[in-house]
């Protein structure tokens, strides 16, 4: 595998600070975007310390800020990973709209508005053979459980994006693919399971607060919920770099053997 240079946003913490660390010390260059500044200065500092300032170089990337997105665009890297993201739990049928639509702005939209940019001037100037977008998807991009419809649904358009993005870019020479993690204890799942308790009210809706929470705490009490994060880094480090590959990279091989058993059990599913 020859050296790549690669982008990456959200990697001020979890799965992609974990992995640009990784991919740097196998011997890639990173660009290591963060949202805020707190967040790059924090990142320099632990990159000084591990002596990867020849390998990380951390940028702001706030993707709400249409001239962090333009400046990034103008960046040269070979690999567009696109891993920032954030979750809105709670029932589908009483989440404020509003919401909804806000968690597909960061988890969808803005994404694509960096990616629609990146790709159409590697095309434009001639430099796409061996380019490479890599979405951080989840496992609930392929399935849909109660009270994470909002969250996962946007994975599931990531997922169709993904899915025709790689079918459109082919001829171009630029490679796709999806990364869908389980359930790994980073914290993500964990803090987004406490983001409807900032609108759910007792004295409004149906779903009553002390249920949600139950049924939060008991999925994260099994060991399908707080899995060791460190094989999905190990992983990540390996696939994203890659020339060849899955388009589809679910881990661990439980949670894609139990995908897979969902979709076709979705054929005999009733009303």
């Amino acid at each position: 595998m020859t050296t790549k240079t690669i982008l990456i946003t959200g990697a001020g913490s979890g799965f992609g600070k974990a992995a640009a660390i990784g991919m740097a010390r196998n011997g890639h260059n990173i660009i290591a975007t963060c949202e805020v500044s707190p967040m790059v200065t924090a990142l320099r500092a632990e990159v000084e310390a591990l002596g990867l300032n020849d390998r990380i170089r951390v940028e702001r990337l706030d993707l709400y800020d249409p001239y962090d997105i333009k400046q990034a665009q103008s960046w040269e890297f070979d690999i567009l990973w696109n891993n920032a993201g954030r979750g809105e739990p709670g029932p589908v049928w009483e989440i404020p709209v509003d919401i909804v639509r806000r968690n597909y702005e960061n988890n969808v939209f803005l994404p694509l508005e960096l990616t629609q940019g990146i790709v159409q001037r590697w095309i434009r100037e001639e430099r796409s053979e061996g380019k490479k977008v890599v979405f951080t998807s989840s496992m609930g991009g392929l399935f849909t459980p109660a009270n994470w419809g909002t969250y996962v649904s946007t994975k599931h358009a990531i997922e169709a994006f993904a899915e025709a993005m790689q079918q459109e870019l082919a001829s171009y020479g630029i490679k796709v693919q999806t990364i869908n993690p389980g359930a790994y204890y980073t914290g993500y799942n964990e803090t987004m399971a406490d983001n409807p308790f900032r609108w759910l009210d007792d004295a409004k809706n149906f779903t009553k607060r002390a249920d949600l929470r139950q049924g939060f705490d008991d999925f994260f009490a099994t060991p399908e919920g707080k899995m060791d994060p460190q094989e999905q880094i190990d992983a990540m480090i390996e696939i994203v770099p890659a020339d060849e590959g899955k388009f589809r990279n679910v881990s661990p091989k439980a949670i894609e053997d139990m995908l897979k058993q969902h979709q076709l059990a979705a054929w005999d599913n009733r009303i």
